[in-house]
C-alpha cells in the first residue's frame, strides 16, 4: 500500500465517528445490545462501526446512531437537518459505497514487464481464434493446448460481449434465463470451453433485445456477476470493475435486493484485489446490513454470510488475523443456523458451514499461517462442497499452504487431484500457473511437475 493513507487504528478522532458512538454509549451507560436494537444493526456490526473496522460514511447510518444516541447531529459531523430523498437516502451526500484510494487507480492501467508480454500474448492468441468468435467451442489441437487457451478465449469473448461486438445468432430473450442456467452450470462444473460460448451471447442478447421489465434486468445483472466472477478468476480486473458495475446497476434497477448484494460482493473482491483491504470490508459488511437483505428471509440471511466471510477474507488479507476468525465465525453461525442445506448455490458456489470452512482455509493462508490453514484443510471434507469448481478450490487452495510451508511433493499431489476434478480450471487458471512456474524454479522436479506443467503450457 502506498505511505499516507489512514488505516482503522490510526485514524484521527475527528475522522472515527465509532469512537464517538462508543464514548457517548458508555457514558449512557448504554450495552452494545441495546444500541443494536435501537439502530436495528446487529450486535456484530454495531462493534465493528465502533471499533472502524466498518465504515460509517452512509449519511443515513450515522443519522441512525444520533437518534439512538440522543446526539447533536454535527458530533458525528452532520449538519443539523440533513435533506434526504425519496428512499430515505441523504440528498446529494450520500454515499453508497466508500472512496476508493484515488492513487491506486492510476496502477490498473499500468502494464510493464511480464504483465505486458502477457497482454501481447493474448492479443495474439485472440487473433488465432478469432475464427470461433462466432460461439462455437474450441475443438481443435489437442485437449492441453485447448485448455491452456480457454482462459484467453473466455475472456476476449466477454470482453467483446461487454463492448457491443461479437457474432452468431443470438438467443431469444425469451429464453435468457433458461440459457444462463446452463452458463451456471458450465461455471460450477469447470466448463469454460462451453461457458465462453454460452455466457456472452447471453450478454449479447441482452443488450441487443434492450430487454426491461421486471426480471428482465434480473437477468443480465446475473449474467455479469458471472463474468465479473470469472474476470477475477482470470486476473482481468480491469474488464472486472467495469462488469462488477454493471451488474450493480441493472440489480439496483430490478431492486432485487439479493443481487444488489451480491454485485456490491464482487465490487468487494475487486477492491480486495486492488490491495484496498479496508474499503474492501466496508463495502461488504455495509451491503450485509442493508435491510432489504434481513427482509429476504433464508436467502437474505445466506446473502450476509457470504458477505461477512467476504469480509473476513479482505481482514486477512489486510494481516489482522483477529478481525478475520471473529467474522468467519460469525458466517459460520448464520450458516449452522440455516441448517445443513447449501443455499444460493449460483452465487459463487453458495453457502454453507462447508464454503464458510473452505474461505477459512484461503484467509489463514493469507494470514501467513499455512499451518492454520491446513489444519482448517483437514476439518473439510471437499466432497461436502457443493460445486466441482469449489472442489477444485479447496485443492488448489490446499496446495498453495503446502508450497508455503515447502511441502513440495505434497503440493503437486495437490494441484493433480485440483486438475483431476477440474482440468480447464487448473490447466488455465494463472493463479495456479504461478504456483507451477514457481515450484519449477524453486528446486528439484519430477515427471509429475513436468507433466503437470507441460498441459498448463508453462514452460519447463
Amino acid at each position: 500500500m502506498g505511505g499516507g493513507r489512514a488505516t482503522p487504528g490510526s485514524r484521527a478522532e475527528d475522522a472515527h465517528p465509532g469512537k464517538v458512538i462508543r464514548a457517548e454509549r458508555g457514558k449512557q451507560g448504554m450495552t452494545i445490545a441495546q444500541l443494536a436494537e435501537k439502530t436495528g444493526y446487529s450486535i456484530a456490526q454495531v462493534s465493528r462501526y465502533e471499533t472502524g473496522r466498518s465504515s460509517l460514511a452512509d449519511v443515513v447510518t450515522r443519522r441512525l446512531f444520533v437518534d439512538a444516541l440522543g446526539l447533536p447531529p454535527q458530533a458525528l459531523g452532520l449538519a443539523p437537518d440533513v435533506p434526504v430523498d425519496g428512499h430515505g437516502r441523504a440528498a446529494e451526500v450520500f454515499a453508497g459505497y466508500p472512496s476508493l484510494p484515488a492513487s491506486m487507480v492510476r496502477n490498473l492501467g499500468g502494464e510493464d514487464g511480464e504483465d505486458a508480454v502477457r497482454r501481447r500474448k493474448l492479443l495474439a492468441n485472440l487473433a488465432v481464434t478469432a475464427a470461433a468468435a462466432a460461439g462455437t467451442p474450441l475443438t481443435r489441437g489437442s485437449t492441453a493446448d485447448r485448455d491452456t487457451l480457454i482462459g484467453d478465449v473466455l475472456v476476449g469473448r466477454l470482453r467483446d460481449a461487454m463492448l457491443g461486438f461479437g457474432g452468431g445468432a443470438l438467443p431469444d430473450p425469451v429464453r435468457l434465463p433458461v440459457e444462463l442456467g446452463r452458463a451456471m452450470a458450465d461455471f460450477h462444473a469447470c466448463r469454460y470451453d462451453s461457458l465462453s460460448s454460452r455466457l456472452p451471447l447471453v450478454i449479447r442478447s441482452g443488450h441487443a433485445h434492450s430487454i426491461s421489465g421486471h426480471g428482465q434486468h434480473l437477468v443480465l445483472a446475473k449474467a455479469y456477476v458471472l463474468a465479473t466472477r470469472l474476470l477475477v478468476k482470470f486476473d482481468e480486473q480491469q474488464l472486472g470493475w467495469m462488469a462488477a458495475d454493471r451488474a450493480r446497476q441493472l440489480a439496483e434497477a430490478d431492486g432485487n435486493a439479493l443481487a444488489v448484494a451480491e454485485s456490491a460482493r464482487q465490487l468487494a473482491v475487486l477492491a480486495r484485489r486492488a490491495g484496498w483491504h479496508y474499503e474492501a470490508m466496508s463495502i461488504a459488511l455495509a451491503a450485509a446490513e442493508a435491510p432489504s437483505l434481513r427482509e429476504a428471509g433464508r436467502d437474505g440471511a445466506a446473502e450476509r454470510g457470504l458477505l461477512i466471510q467476504s469480509a473476513a477474507y479482505s481482514a486477512a488479507r489486510g494481516g489482522d488475523a483477529d478481525a478475520m476468525r471473529k467474522m468467519t465465525a460469525e458466517a459460520a453461525a448464520i450458516a449452522r443456523e440455516l441448517g445443513s442445506t447449501t443455499r444460493l448455490r449460483d452465487h459463487g458456489g453458495g453457502f454453507s458451514t462447508a464454503t464458510v470452512q473452505l474461505h477459512l482455509i484461503s484467509a489463514e493462508n493469507s494470514t501467513g499461517d499455512p499451518g492454520a490453514a491446513l489444519t482448517a484443510a483437514r476439518a473439510l471434507s471437499p466432497q461436502s462442497l457443493p460445486t466441482v469448481e469449489r472442489r477444485a478450490r479447496y485443492y488448489t487452495d490446499v496446495a498453495a499452504a503446502l508450497g508455503r510451508w515447502g511441502r513440495r511433493d505434497e503440493c503437486v499431489r495437490a494441484l493433480l487431484a485440483a486438475e483431476q476434478h477440474a482440468p480447464e480450471e487448473t490447466h488455465s487458471r494463472p493463479a495456479v500457473k504461478a504456483m507451477v512456474s514457481g515450484l519449477l524454479l524453486s528446486g528439484r522436479t519430477t515427471s509429475e511437475l513436468r507433466g503437470l506443467a507441460a498441459r498448463c503450457g508453462v514452460l519447463v
